[in-house]
């Protein structure tokens, strides 16, 4: 990492194996999970939950362990457990299509509801689950946004593209699942990341069953006008990388996305 991007973003590694950094003036904590937790406002956040994905792959014939939504869940419960949120706010895709909520088990619809009481729920729009969060019927517990501020950071689903020189300054988003591969033990892995310049921060998704894009790909890459910082999810700690280290052992060519040569 840069000196300058070190600077910005001041990473400090918590007890708890969570990297802390500052983004936009904020602080945030970016969490073993994968979700991210923002302690002046006791706040947590996580994106793209994808609840029900192996149930709609079921019903395609295509047949996955359908235990995704309970796996999930199990990690959502456990970082509301350690942290106490007064808030929680999902950032898009929390369900993986708009008749997710239906295929629910019982007792994971009725967990939902049990995590939501008692704190201010938010779910923001994601371009999968905008029907399923908008349908009247489903009673699900909290509000629904399509996007909102919070202190200097503005959350939202989908990461808006660089215009000129604006930075986007204070964005949060999910939607493109980043990953990275690095070098560990002698062999490549590839792992689940944050991604941040330190004005904005795109978060890995949540989901048991969610895929990752490399953070290497255009789509991700061009969001960033200079080398950005991967916070890589280990099994205990959450390692910061340079974008470059995790493009190195890939063996691609950075050409693809023309940035940060």
């Amino acid at each position: 990492m840069n000196a300058a991007l070190r600077q910005t973003l001041s990473p400090t590694r918590k007890p708890c194996g969570s990297l802390r950094v500052q983004i936009a003036g904020e602080t945030c904590v970016l969490r073993c999970s994968g979700a991210l937790w923002l302690p002046a406002h006791r706040t947590l956040i996580a994106a793209d939950l994808h609840l029900e994905k192996g149930s709609a792959f079921a019903a395609r014939g295509q047949m996955l362990p359908p235990y995704d939504s309970r796996a999930t869940l199990d990690r959502l419960e456990a970082e509301i457990a350690e942290l106490d949120p007064v808030r929680v706010i999902l950032l898009g895709d929390s369900f993986h299509d708009r008749k997710a909520v239906p295929r629910m088990a019982v007792e994971d619809r009725l967990r939902l509801d049990r995590l939501a009481a008692g704190r201010d729920w938010t779910w923001l729009e994601g371009n999968h689950d905008r029907e399923a969060l908008t349908a009247s019927t489903l009673g699900l517990p909290g509000v629904v946004l399509a996007e909102m501020r919070l202190g200097g950071l503005r959350l939202t689903h989908e990461p808006e593209p660089r215009t000129g020189t604006d930075d986007r300054q204070g964005e949060v988003a999910g939607h493109l699942h980043p990953a990275a591969r690095v070098v560990a033990y002698g062999r490549g892995v590839r792992r689940p990341c944050f991604i941040t310049d330190g004005s904005r921060l795109i978060l890995p998704a949540f989901g048991a069953f969610t895929g990752g894009l490399d953070v290497c790909d255009p789509a991700i890459a061009d969001l960033f006008g200079s080398e950005p910082m991967a916070a890589v999810l280990g099994r205990d700690k959450v390692h910061a990388v340079s974008w470059k280290t995790c493009a190195e052992p890939a063996g691609l060519d950075r050409r693809r996305s023309g940035r940060f040569a």
